[in-house]
């Protein structure tokens, strides 16, 4: 006998973008990019300003004076500063770095790029589909909002696929193609 939450989960669909795991992750940070992009930009501009008004010079010759001089700033306020935004930089670059390979290496990457660019990427965000599509029209033919929709879906996918790798499940559905059991 089945149970509620496993009867639920049936009814799910498994490429809806909001209950799918393996695309939740990718969801969200796509929906995030551009605010984590500018919080970055402030982050950083904010901690070049104070060590400007504090220190009288920019932060990359303060660091170097301080690591010629042979100071230790573990434990410091400075080192987390720098800690957290070299971590959100390299969030943000293996991201992007992962959308140029989906662009160059997938047999629809140009069409993708396009897609997730003007859906998430960019730096003014659409205010809506419509506008997403129109400027999507001089590189994806054809394209209405059910296409839209739905190469959106698949786009995420495939950098899901990229970002953090094909699940188990995906991979036999692939092999079963090659291999059909008997």
């Amino acid at each position: 006998m089945k149970n509620i939450a496993q009867s639920n989960n049936e009814k799910k669909d498994p490429k809806d973008v909001t209950e799918n795991p393996l695309l939740h992750n990718t969801w969200k940070l796509l929906k995030n990019y551009r605010d984590v992009v500018w919080s970055l930009e402030l982050s950083v501009q904010q901690v070049r300003s104070s060590f400007q008004i504090e220190y009288g010079n920019n932060i990359e010759d303060f660091l170097d004076s301080v690591y010629l001089a042979g100071a230790d700033l573990s434990g410091t306020d400075i080192e987390h500063h720098a800690k957290c935004i070299e971590r959100s930089h390299k969030m943000l670059k293996l991201l992007e770095n992962t959308v140029e390979l989906l662009r160059t290496k997938h047999k629809y990457g140009e069409s993708y790029y396009w897609i997730l660019y003007y859906s998430f990427l960019s730096p003014q965000q659409l205010h809506n589909a419509e506008e997403v599509i129109e400027k999507l029209r001089p590189y994806v033919r054809n394209i209405s909002f059910r296409t839209y929709y739905r190469r959106r879906q698949d786009a995420i996918e495939a950098l899901s696929s990229v970002l953090w790798g094909y699940s188990s499940k995906a991979c036999m559905e692939i092999l079963e193609k090659f291999i059909p059991e008997e």
